[in-house]
């Protein structure tokens, strides 16, 4: 039952940002909501729990840089919704993250030359340079090469998340790829509706 009810709590912090579908708003926390940093992992854990983590955190850094950059460019209305439900996710996910490997006495930071992570399909994240290149795209052609560049950098997640739900230990951690394959791909079907005009 305990472990049930932190799953719901989990499940309730992460979700709580999205966009609610049909209506392009971001909503706030439930009331009485426990906070982020008293979500606790618990100390069993394998490599590949350690693996995702410092992994994610690495891509959620670069995914906050190209939503920062989006926040201050993007001009369509559901896309700045989008990224304003994405900064808040992801910045909540981050704290989570950081918080369980401290618990677990493990850094953060990931190794991030490619050859490090073969064994793993790479690093999945972004090539730097093209996040750099948002900042100058020209203003008319910003939302579209924002959502090109950000439907592979969420799809990275997915693949990230399946690695943990496929060979993780900690229940906690497990749960919460779930929680990033499930958001993720719920915001990979927003940007394609965004990038075909269907903003049914």
């Amino acid at each position: 039952m305990a472990a049930a009810v932190r799953g719901r709590r989990i499940a309730a912090i992460l979700i709580f940002p999205l966009l609610i579908a049909g209506c392009g708003a971001a909503q706030g926390p439930p009331a009485g909501t426990t906070t982020v940093a008293e979500i606790k992992a618990g100390g069993e854990h394998n490599d590949t729990d350690v693996m995702f983590l410092q992994m994610l955190i690495f891509h959620q850094r670069q995914g906050l840089d190209m939503a920062g950059t989006a926040a201050e460019r993007a001009t369509g209305p559901e896309l700045k919704n989008l990224i304003k439900a994405v900064r808040a996710t992801e910045q909540n996910e981050l704290t989570i993250m950081q918080s369980w490997l401290g618990d677990w006495g493990e850094p953060t930071d990931v190794d991030a030359a490619p050859s490090a992570h073969t064994g793993h399909g790479g690093l999945h994240g972004t090539n730097p340079a093209d996040i750099t290149r948002l900042q100058t795209v020209d203003a008319a052609q910003f939302d579209a090469t924002f959502l090109n560049m950000f439907l592979a950098h969420q799809h990275n997640a997915i693949e990230l998340a399946q690695m943990e739900i496929e060979s993780g230990a900690n229940p906690r951690a497990k749960e919460f790829a779930e929680r990033v394959r499930q958001t993720r791909h719920g915001e990979i079907r927003q940007m394609l509706r965004l990038t075909t005009g269907d903003h049914q």
